[in-house]
């Protein structure tokens, strides 16, 4: 009766659904000396977890004082950043005096492109009337 308890025990437990007090009995019956020979694989798992559950760490940890390294690199990625914008900002600037310069330029060269135009519509005169003379001998 007692072994065909801890096989459904053991069908639970690889199941996952035993209560504390069920796996108390499963590690219980494996830490008796005499265990079921098809059950025996089992021992030194149960044996395991009632050794582990006993086990104390006594050393000493020794504990230093924490750096406050993240102090000294959250203002360092600020003094970055900061530089990061001002650069930025200083070639925004330049770009603007750039344009500036370039749409001065271009509205220069406008306005001598018209004056040339007119010449061209006087040449263009000049050469109906050249036209005119030469064909009228």
């Amino acid at each position: 009766m007692e072994l065909d308890n801890i096989e459904k025990l053991m069908e639970k437990y690889f199941e996952a659904t035993t209560t504390v007090a069920e796996e108390q009995t499963l590690q219980a019956y494996f830490s008796q000396e005499k265990v079921a020979d098809h059950l025996e694989q089992y021992r030194p798992m149960f044996n395991y977890f009632s050794v582990a559950k006993e086990e104390r760490y006594t050393k000493q940890v020794p504990l230093k004082p924490r750096r406050n390294y993240y102090k000294w690199l959250s203002i360092a990625a600020v003094v970055v950043l900061t530089f990061g914008i001002y650069y930025d900002y200083q070639q925004q600037r330049e770009a603007e005096r750039v344009y500036k310069q370039t749409k001065e330029a271009f509205a220069l060269l406008a306005e001598n492109f018209g004056k040339g135009t007119e010449k061209v519509a006087y040449l263009q005169e000049f050469e109906i009337a050249k036209q005119k003379i030469y064909n009228n001998d």
